[in-house]
C-alpha cells in the first residue's frame, strides 16, 4: 500500500503466487480478503496498483485510480487465480517497489513465509526507497512466519495462520494507515467464524456514528448456506437480495442509504459441516459526527518470558474515550489453543501471561449491549457537555503479532499487580479501606495475602513502606482478582480532630512474591466547630474526609475460547 499524501493514498498489493499458496484454500482465500479490501475497505480515490511474485515476478494492475465501482471491479478481476513456480521474495519486491511512484508509498506484503531466496539482502534497498511494507505471512507454520517477518523491513506484521477466512480477511483490512479522513474510512463492525453443521446466528449493533455503505460479507467453505438477515425493525433479508460470486463462495448484502441503527441479527444454516465466517464493515453516518473506533497493540512484539506482555485497547471517538465497554482480546498460538480478554475506562488493558512458544495473533472484539457513554474531555476554562449516548455498537480489529521464545522450560512467575485505586475514610475512630483485588500472577487469580501499613508521613510510607505502622489482616481473606475489597478496623491511638493519615498495601502470592506498594491513600478527621446561628439542623455531623491520591481505575478481563 502506498501514501501519496494525507489526501492521497497509494496501495500496492503484493500477491505470493508460488506453488505453497496451492496447498489447501489458500489461493481461494487470499481472492476473498483482497476482494473484500478493494470492493469494502480502500477508499474512493486511492490508488492501487497489484504484483504477481513466483519464480518470476509480474505487474498485474498499474497504479489505478479507484474512482467508481467498475474500477473496484477491474482491479478485483486482475487478482491472480493460479498458483505455480517458487517463492521468490525479492524479486517480488523489487517489483513492487517499481510500480510505486511516491515517496513513503505502503505495500502490502502477501506470502506463505516459506522464501526460497535471501529476503535479508533485498532489505537495504527496500529501507532506502522509503516504502512502508506490511507484511502478511500466510502461513500454518509459525516459523515461517517468523523467518520472514525478523528479515523483511516492515512497517506492521501480521500472521494469518489458516482457521478461518476472515483471519485473513481481518489482517488484510488492519494494515493500511488511516489519513484521517474518517468520513470515508471503513469501520469494521465484526467479524466473526464458525465451523458447523447447523445454525450461525448472531448480532451485529449498529450505533448511530456508523450506517454509511454497509456491507455483510458471508464466505462459505464447501456449500451455499441459507442465510437470513434481520434489521431492527424486523425486515428480513435472504439470499434473493444478496450477490452471490460462487467461484470465490462469498455472499454479500450491501444496504443502500444509511443503515438502520439497532441490533441486526443473522441466521446462517448449513446442512454439512463446514466453516461459516461473517464481516460486516461500515462508514460514517454524518460528516460531522466521528465514528467509534478501535485500536489495539501489544507492549512488546518479541518476549522472552521475563517480562509480562500488555495487551492494549483504545476504544474512542475521535478524541474522546468510551467508557464502560466489554472488550474481548483473542490471543491464538500457533496450536490455536490461547485466549484472553478484558473491561471499562476508554483505556483498556488487560496482561498477557500464558505464553507458550512461537509466534501468535492478536484481535480484539468490542461489544456495548448496553446504551454507551462517550465520557467528554473538557477543554479549558471547562464548559459542561452531557455525555454523548452512541447507543449499542460492535467493533472489532486486528493487532500486530508477536512471538514468544521463553528462556526456560517452565513459565515465569510474576508477582500480583500493583493496586493503584485504594482510598481511605475516617468515621468516628473507623478506617474504612477500599481497593481493586489483585491476582496471584499480575491480574490473574488469586493472591494469597495483603499487607496494610499506615503513617503520618506519607514520603515515609511510599519509599519505606516497611517502616509504617502494621495494620491486622489476619480477617482479610483476598478475592479473585478485579473484586471489590473493603477492609475496615480500628487504630491502637486515639484519632483527634485535624487529624490526617496515610495508607498503603501491597500484597503477596503464594510463592512469597510480593506486588509492588500500592498508591497511597489520604484520609483525615474533621469535626465540625461550633454551630453557627441561623443553622437549624443540631444532628448534623461531618466526620470524615475522603482523598485518594494516584488513582487510576483497573479494568476488568474475561476469558474465552478462541475461535
Amino acid at each position: 500500500t502506498v501514501f501519496g499524501s494525507e489526501k492521497e493514498k497509494v496501495i500496492n498489493s503484493l500477491h505470493d503466487t508460488s506453488y505453497f499458496i496451492m496447498e489447501g484454500s489458500r489461493i481461494l482465500q487470499q481472492q476473498q480478503a483482497a476482494t473484500h479490501f478493494l470492493r469494502n475497505i480502500i477508499e474512493d480515490q486511492a490508488r492501487v496498483g497489484i504484483v504477481a511474485l513466483s519464480t518470476f515476478a509480474s505487474t498485474l494492475s498499474p497504479l489505478t485510480t479507484i474512482d467508481s465501482d467498475t474500477a473496484r471491479e477491474n482491479l478485483i478481476k486482475s487478482l491472480p487465480k493460479v498458483a505455480s513456480g517458487l517463492t521468490k521474495m525479492c524479486l517480488g519486491l523489487s517489483q513492487g517497489l517499481q510500480v510505486g511512484d511516491a515517496f513513503g508509498y505502503e505495500i502490502i506484503f502477501l506470502t506463505d513465509g516459506e522464501a526460497t531466496d535471501n529476503i535479508a539482502g533485498c532489505a537495504p534497498s527496500a529501507i532506502q526507497s522509503g516504502a512502508i511494507i506490511h507484511t502478511l505471512a500466510f502461513s500454518d507454520s509459525a516459523s515461517h512466519c517468523s523467518l520472514l517477518l525478523n528479515a523483511v523491513y516492515y512497517s506492521m506484521q501480521k500472521c494469518a495462520m489458516l482457521k478461518t477466512s476472515n483471519q485473513l480477511m481481518d489482517a488484510f483490512a488492519s494494515l493500511t494507515l488511516s489519513t484521517g479522513d474518517y468520513i470515508n474510512e471503513p469501520v469494521q463492525l465484526e467479524s466473526v467464524g464458525a465451523r458447523t453443521s447447523d445454525w450461525f446466528n448472531g448480532t451485529v449493533s449498529v450505533d448511530q456514528t456508523v450506517g454509511n455503505k454497509t456491507s455483510f460479507v458471508i464466505i462459505y467453505e464447501i456449500s451455499f448456506p441459507s442465510v437470513y438477515i434481520q434489521s431492527p425493525s424486523g425486515s428480513v433479508y435472504t439470499q434473493t437480495n444478496m450477490s452471490h460470486d460462487v467461484s470465490q463462495k462469498t455472499v454479500t448484502l450491501n444496504i443502500p442509504g444509511t443503515t438502520e441503527p439497532g441490533d441486526w441479527k443473522y441466521s446462517i444454516q448449513t446442512t454439512i459441516l463446514q466453516a461459516l465466517t461473517l464481516t460486516v464493515t461500515s462508514q460514517a453516518a454524518q460528516a460531522d459526527v466521528p465514528p467509534i473506533t478501535v485500536k489495539t497493540h501489544m507492549n512488546q512484539q518479541f518476549s522472552d518470558g521475563t517480562k509480562p506482555m500488555i495487551v492494549f485497547a483504545e476504544v474512542s471517538q475521535s478524541y474522546r474515550p468510551v467508557i464502560n465497554a466489554d472488550v474481548w482480546a483473542t490471543l491464538e498460538d500457533p496450536s490455536f489453543t490461547g485466549a484472553d480478554a478484558f473491561q471499562d475506562d476508554g483505556i483498556y488493558f488487560r496482561y498477557f501471561i500464558k505464553m507458550v512458544n512461537g509466534r501468535s495473533s492478536l484481535k480484539v472484539r468490542v461489544v456495548s449491549l448496553i446504551s454507551i457513554l462517550v465520557q467528554l474531555n473538557h477543554p479549558k476554562p471547562p464548559v459542561f457537555e452531557e455525555p454523548l449516548d452512541v447507543g449499542n455498537f460492535t467493533r472489532t480489529d486486528i493487532g500486530e503479532s508477536f512471538e514468544v521464545k521463553l528462556s526456560g522450560t517452565a513459565p515465569p512467575n510474576f508477582p500480583p499487580n500493583r493496586i493503584t485505586d485504594l482510598s481511605a475514610v475516617i468515621q468516628e475512630d473507623t478506617v474504612l479501606l477500599n481497593w481493586t483485588a489483585p491476582g496471584e500472577d499480575l491480574d490473574q487469580g488469586t493472591a494469597k495475602s495483603y499487607e496494610i501499613r499506615w503513617s503520618f508521613d506519607l514520603k515515609m510510607l511510599r519509599f519505606n513502606f516497611s517502616n509504617g505502622y502494621s495494620v491486622n489482616t489476619t480477617a482479610v481473606s483476598p478475592q479473585k482478582a478485579r473484586s471489590v475489597e473493603q477492609h475496615s478496623f480500628n487504630l491502637n491511638i486515639t484519632i483527634q480532630n485535624g487529624t490526617t493519615l496515610f495508607f498503603a498495601v501491597q500484597s503477596e502470592d503464594k510463592q512469597n512474591a510480593k506486588s509492588e506498594t500500592s498508591n497511597i491513600a489520604q484520609a483525615s478527621k474533621i469535626l465540625p466547630g461550633p454551630k453557627p446561628s441561623g443553622i437549624s439542623n443540631p444532628d448534623m455531623n461531618l466526620t470524615g474526609l475522603v482523598i485518594s491520591l494516584c488513582v487510576v481505575t483497573i479494568n476488568s478481563l474475561k476469558i474465552k475460547p478462541a475461535i
